[in-house]
Formats: C-alpha cells, sequence, structure tokens
C-alpha cells in the first residue's frame, strides 16, 4: 500500500507499508533509490516490526516542485511521514519510533531528532553522511553531483536495466532481488522503454544540498544510534568511527566485508542488525 503526504515546500511524500507485525519502524532510503528498495529487508523483519518506507523528495513515487533539494527537506518529510503514522494510529500520540537510514536517510534521522529531541527512539545508521567540516577543504565541484548528471537514465525494458546495473559500480555486489525492486519501482515506463523517476538531475541536485553543518551537532542527539561502516574506501566508511564517536550514545559496528551498498549486499545480516540494535 502507497500513500501520498504533505510535507513542506508542496511535495507530497509516498509512503510505501512494507508490512510486518510489531512496532512501526521508519526506514529512510539512501540518495538515488527510494523505499521499496528495501523490502528483502523488511520481509527478514517481519516478526519484529512494521516498516514502513517513504520515497524521499525528488525520489520514487514522491511529487516534487522543481527545485533546489537541501537535505534539511529530506528531514521534512520524515517528520510529515512519522505524524502521519500517529494521525492513522500507527504511533501512539508521543511515543517515539524506531528508525533506520542509510547514506542520505541516516542524515535525515539524525536531523529529525535534532529538531524535535524525543521523536526517535533508537537509530540504526549504515554510513550516514555527517561530515566533519573542520580541517576539509571545500572542493571546487561535486563530484557526486557530476556524475549524477552524466547517469543513463533510459532503458529499453526492465531486463535490460537489470541486465546492464547487474555487477556494475554501486549495484556489483547487490542481491537479485533488491536490485530488481530497485528498477522495478524506480523507473516508469516512456514510450516503448523505461526512465528513471529520479532523473540525474534531480538526482545531482540532492547531492549538491548536502548538510554540511550535521556533524557538529552530534553531541546534542541523546538517544541510542548504532552507527554502520563497511570497509571499502569511501568518505562514507571513513566518517562512521568519527560519527559513532561524537554522539553520546553512539556505537559502532564495522562490516568490513561490504561496501556502501551494504544493506543491499546482504539483506539477512542487516536486518539480524537492526533487529539487535532496535529490538
Amino acid at each position: 500500500m502507497t500513500e501520498l503526504i504533505e510535507s513542506t515546500d508542496g511535495v507530497q511524500v509516498a509512503l510505501h507499508d512494507l508490512g510486518g507485525d510489531g512496532p512501526p519502524l521508519l526506514f529512510l532510503h539512501a540518495t538515488g533509490f527510494h523505499g521499496r528498495c528495501y523490502r528483502t529487508i523488511a520481509d527478514h523483519l517481519r516478526g519484529q516490526f512494521h516498516v514502513w518506507a517513504p520515497d524521499l523528495r525528488g525520489h520514487g513515487d514522491s511529487v516534487t516542485p522543481d527545485m533546489a533539494l537541501p537535505w534539511s527537506g529530506m528531514a521534512d518529510d520524515a517528520v510529515a511521514v512519522i505524524e502521519r503514522l500517529r494521525t492513522a494510529g500507527q504511533l501512539p500520540d508521543g511515543e517515539p519510533i524506531r528508525a533506520c537510514g542509510h547514506s542520505m536517510g541516516g542524515a535525515a534521522v539524525l536531523n529529525v531528532e535534532l529538531r524535535r529531541p524525543g521523536t526517535i527512539r533508537a537509530a540504526w545508521l549504515y554510513e550516514p553522511i555527517a561530515f566533519p567540516a573542520a580541517g576539509m577543504p571545500v572542493p571546487a565541484s561535486n563530484p557526486m553531483a557530476e556524475a549524477a548528471r552524466r547517469r543513463r537514465d533510459r532503458f529499453d525494458s526492465l531486463d535490460a536495466a537489470i541486465e546492464r546495473l547487474t555487477g556494475r559500480g554501486p549495484f556489483a555486489d547487490v542481491v537479485p532481488e533488491a536490485l530488481r525492486d530497485y528498477v522495478e519501482h524506480g523507473f516508469r515506463p516512456d514510450g516503448d522503454g523505461i526512465t528513471l523517476k529520479s532523473s540525474g538531475e534531480v538526482e545531482a541536485r540532492v547531492f549538491e544540498g548536502i548538510d554540511l553543518d550535521l556533524f557538529d551537532h552530534l553531541p546534542e542527539i541523546g538517544i541510542d544510534v548504532t552507527i554502520v561502516g563497511s570497509g571499502d574506501s569511501g568518505n562514507p566508511a571513513q566518517i562512521a568511527p568519527l560519527i559513532a564517536e561524537a554522539l553520546p550514545h553512539g556505537h559502532l559496528d564495522l562490516w568490513p566485508d561490504r561496501s556502501h551498498s551494504g544493506p543491499f549486499e546482504d539483506p539477512s545480516r542487516a536486518a539480524t542488525a537492526i533487529i539487535a540494535a532496535l529490538a
């Protein structure tokens, strides 16, 4: 089941009910992905949690005006979803919610708790993006945004897209079920082919909207937060230990055999870690 929810700036957030039994669990996705990418993890959590996964602005089935996409808006979307779960009776009034976040989604979880302390009960975050500004040079360009603008966003069919993406780039070790969910729900029919719902230009705007102040505010977050860091050489893996250390109740879990796409590479392991951290 999918529902459109009013957020700020004229955005309508698509909220997907991924099912399950137990207390509600909010799952916020990474840049360029969408909520239903995490279905394979949700399937392993059915006996523990009822999983809800939105498409944040600029992604998936959400309705987004043509505008800049600062990450503050992603937190707005998450707050709108949480309030909707309250009014729908899925989350008792005043009760905090458990949350998971991947990359940008992890930053959104942290920003929600900064804005509204007590909104999040505890969090499991896979390589959240919160760069320490001190000592970091300001790049002349944004390589992630440039790469997004060059990204191929149209294929002849779903099968052609899956064949092209399998074993490549961030999808190198992604399990087939997760890749199929990404393609089936991340593309829309377009004439005799399919086109990405989140275009390269929109994804680039998301990368350009990154929150550079979040790290300095991490000591203000008082909830238990498990930070997972992978073993690749990317910046998110390098800063994961710094984020865990900066959080008053941060816990570091290292996955040296995985990459930034770890939740899609081993959904069962991700679900086991989420249960250990949040149940």
